[in-house]
């Protein structure tokens, strides 16, 4: 769901950013780990700011989602999973872990699928190709 309160499609998001490398973030504003990686986020949308930044939300209600974008300052584009843990895309990501990172290159191809720290070499080898 998207800020809005309106429903989208996961390929509605890739649609929208068709032709950029896209960088997905899954996380929840109760995560500590998460808020703890936000800083690494920040540096990263600052020496990468053609790409678009996708966060995906797994907060349990919509409230703290709005107000963790808020509260941490989150940039980029912001969608609230309402059945997070149990929808065919979480089955597909199989999350054990967040935040989550994944980049999309400009082909829309999955170049990184599974990396749980912002900095990770293989997410910023992923952006600069």
């Amino acid at each position: 769901m998207a800020q809005n309160g309106t429903e989208v499609t996961f390929q509605s998001i890739l649609d929208k950013h068709k032709g950029k490398t896209i960088v997905i973030d899954v996380w929840a504003s109760w995560c500590s780990d998460c808020i703890k990686g936000m800083p690494k986020v920040k540096a990263l949308q600052a020496n990468n700011p053609d790409v678009a930044y996708v966060f995906l939300s797994l907060d349990r209600e919509q409230g703290a989602w709005q107000r963790g974008i808020v509260k941490y300052q989150v940039e980029g584009d912001h969608y609230f999973m309402p059945n997070a843990k149990d929808c065919d895309f979480a089955d597909f990501l199989n999350i054990s872990w967040i935040p989550r990172y994944m980049v999309i290159n400009k082909a829309g191809e999955i170049v990184v699928f599974n990396v749980i720290e912002a900095d990770d070499d293989k997410l910023i080898e992923a952006l600069k190709n």
